[in-house]
């Protein structure tokens, strides 16, 4: 029997205990963090097609005359460079320039945008946009109305098109379709996006319409050789690629300037929120910046280890990542690093493992190539 205690369970928690997965906190949420080992999922995810459920995700919903309009002059990213039908990575700052979070927007029309942001930060991303909102647009929260399923890796178009599901949008796009399950046909909205680096899919069925979609998906990721992943798996996938993660390489303190997350900001838009400190911290130039460290040494760093200008040296940072890389089996990691410092890429520093050096070397990431 399923069991929970304060934290919120997802729509197919009884499918993740069948499938023997182990659980872990994450936003609130108790989350499955692997099926049959984080190193065999990433690896069907870099090689073949993976499945995640991420239903912790947020879900807010901008309606109504001018929707787009007060999206557009609340978050970071221009919503005038797409159309109606694509999506986009935005982020939600505070008046310092700090992100309180980043999330995907949904353009489906002037009058409704759809957002996804992350599962602990959905509330204050709602607040942020009803404080703004004029007369007849309306913020509402739907974080339980819809599942997310992720589907990741190089057969996914191949799994989405034998499912009879849209596949070949081009990225951040999306389609509202319906998938014919062994219940009968569910809609869904598919969006060609992801988290892995690897072609990939989100499909959002309704809520209630998880388990059978799931089970659909499930079934078609196991007949190409793939399996289901948990959030360890996301977690090396995502950080082999040098994405951010909210709380680690964005938030509050940290801006997109630092974090690399300048291509998110529409510096010409005449408002959103943040965008005088953050004008002033680009044409000064940053105190720190966001890097990648790949290992030379043994050993694995983690967030919150502190970098130093080598072995023994001051300290001139902290990771805010670190992990195994399944797929260059070496330790890897991101950090926010002293601008003053004059590191660069290329040169070598050391990451305090507990207590022992680790030389690595200082990168631009990605760590691995792209394949969305």
């Amino acid at each position: 029997m399923w069991a929970m205690s304060e934290l919120l369970a997802g729509p197919i928690a009884d499918r993740h205990v069948a499938l023997g997965a182990s659980f872990a906190a994450f936003g609130g949420w108790d989350m499955p963090v692997s099926y049959a080992g984080t190193v065999a999922e990433h690896t069907a995810v870099r090689e073949t097609v993976g499945i995640f459920d991420v239903s912790h995700l947020g879900k807010a919903l901008v309606s109504g005359p001018g929707a787009a309009a007060l999206v557009n002059a609340t978050l970071t990213n221009d919503l005038g460079r797409i159309g109606p039908g694509r999506a986009q990575y935005t982020l939600c700052c505070n008046d310092s320039g700090g992100v309180i979070d980043d999330l995907i927007a949904y353009l489906v029309s002037d009058d409704e945008v759809f957002l996804i942001p992350n599962a602990a930060n959905t509330a204050a991303v709602v607040d942020v946009l009803r404080a703004a909102a004029p007369d007849g647009v309306t913020v509402t929260d739907r974080h339980r109305d819809h599942a997310v399923f992720a589907v990741q890796g190089p057969r996914s178009p191949e799994l989405l098109e034998g499912l009879g599901l849209p596949a070949g949008m081009e990225y951040m796009a999306f389609v509202d379709a319906e998938l014919v399950t062994a219940g009968g046909a569910r809609p869904v909205r598919v969006c060609r996006t992801g988290y892995t680096g690897e072609r990939g899919y989100e499909i959002l069925p309704s809520w209630d319409d998880a388990g059978p979609v799931f089970d659909t998906l499930l079934d078609g990721v196991r007949d190409l050789g793939g399996m289901p992943a948990g959030l360890g798996a996301r977690d090396t996938l995502r950080t082999e690629m040098g994405y951010a993660l909210h709380g680690h390489e964005l938030g509050p303190e940290i801006t997109p300037v630092q974090a690399r997350s300048s291509w998110a900001v529409g510096w010409d838009k005449p408002h959103f929120g943040g965008r005088d400190a953050l004008l002033a911290e680009k044409e000064a130039g940053p105190r720190r910046r966001l890097y990648g460290l790949r290992a030379t040494g043994r050993g694995v760093p983690r967030a919150d280890c502190e970098v130093r200008s080598g072995p023994g040296g001051e300290r001139i940072g902290v990771c805010t990542s670190g992990t195994f890389s399944p797929t260059l089996k070496q330790g890897i990691a991101l950090a926010l690093i002293d601008t003053a410092s004059g590191v660069r890429k290329g040169d070598e520093v050391s990451i305090d493992v507990r207590g022992r050096d680790l030389p690595c070397e200082v990168v631009i990431p990605p760590f691995v190539e792209s394949h969305v």
